[in-house]
């Protein structure tokens, strides 16, 4: 047996207005929940046990994936009900692990988009016999990233913080192979960080941690910038997910979505489940959710409209995000950066909100 932790307990507070009432895991990227495209690339990589490591509505993750079988995964749940960090919210999920001392577990972010080569990561692992065997990624900045020396076979020397002159362009990808004895030593019941403690004291007390350098494609989906950009990307086809639910190309069309014939819909643009985009309507690199309405004459550029949400005739949006259920009346004019909370209408330039939620 092979398995694996999912970190799936973040809040996703750069996405609001989306993750208001949905985890940032379960948004729709490309057509299915983000976690699915992860679920789905860990069954390929011959993981069979995936526990995942739940905390902000805990019961949509069970409610949705159920024991894992439709993925060809059995999934255990574990909710944190105080936030314990990275390396406390490995440890948590502890009890539910089956793997003998010695055995790989695969640690995976729910809220990162790879082609990254798990089994070959576990491969390397346990040929090396390492402790831990983190995937590494080049970036062409590293400045706003710790950055993760290595010696010329591969074994981390340092774990360094953000530095104005990083001295290597290798930084944490965020997705580990640990022996399962690693984790049972990292202390329980209180908040731990592996990049800040755990790493660094595992060094320290002469542990063997690999690096595995991967140049695949690699996107932390945590903005709403990030978050377009991800699904654009397996829509158009810069990245590949087993678990995309229809064919791909300039746009995804969901079951039910209706496009007119005069509009224009591409540049790896998801219209979806019921949604519609009316006579006469540019919609570009955007993802357009469940049942929402672009009407006629308006322009969609590399934005998100949440489900059940409606962009009057006319309306321009640019790199805006607009909540579930809201309405942007005709004529309306958002650029970029804009974001519109769920239920709340804009007409004749004024903003009012037709629930108790509001923007914070």
């Amino acid at each position: 047996m092979t398995e694996a932790v999912l970190l799936v307990g973040g809040r996703g507070t750069r996405l609001r207005p989306l993750t208001v009432t949905t985890p940032k895991q379960m948004l729709p990227v490309a057509g299915v929940p983000l976690l699915t495209h992860v679920l789905a690339r860990a069954a390929a990589a011959g993981i069979d046990h995936v526990v995942l490591a739940t905390s902000y509505r805990a019961e949509l993750f069970s409610a949705h994936f159920g024991d894992g079988a439709s993925l060809g995964l059995d999934i255990d749940y574990v909710t944190e009900t105080e936030p314990l960090g990275t390396g406390g919210g490995i440890r948590n999920v502890a009890s539910a692990l089956r793997s003998e001392p010695d055995d790989p577990v695969v640690i995976l972010n729910g809220d990162v988009l790879s082609d990254h080569d798990v089994a070959r990561q576990i491969e390397i692992h346990q040929q090396a016999g390492a402790d831990v065997t983190l995937h590494l990624t080049e970036v062409s900045d590293a400045r706003a990233f710790g950055s993760v020396p290595v010696d010329a076979e591969g074994w981390v020397t340092e774990f360094l913080e953000k530095s104005p002159d990083p001295p290597t362009n290798r930084v944490n990808a965020g997705c580990y192979v640990f022996a399962r004895r690693v984790i049972d030593a990292i202390p329980a019941g209180r908040p731990v960080s592996v990049e800040r403690e755990t790493f660094p004291e595992l060094l320290g007390r002469g542990a063997r941690i690999l690096g595995q350098v991967d140049p695949a494609y690699w996107l932390d989906l945590g903005s709403p910038e990030a978050f377009v950009e991800g699904s654009v990307d397996l829509v158009l086809g810069r990245v590949g997910s087993p678990a995309l639910p229809g064919p791909t190309g300039q746009a995804l069309l969901l079951d039910g979505a209706r496009v007119d014939p005069s509009a224009t819909v591409s540049g790896g643009t998801t219209v979806g489940r019921g949604a519609h985009v009316g006579p006469g309507s540019k919609v570009l690199a955007s993802v357009l959710f469940d049942g929402s309405q672009v009407a006629a004459s308006a322009q969609v550029h590399r934005s998100v409209v949440g489900a059940g949400a409606r962009v009057g005739t006319g309306t321009v949006l640019d790199g805006a995000v607009i909540g579930d259920g809201a309405v942007i009346g005709d004529g309306n004019e958002l650029l970029a950066g804009v974001r519109v909370w769920p239920q709340a209408v804009i007409a004749d330039g004024a903003l009012r909100f037709s629930s108790d939620e509001s923007p914070r």
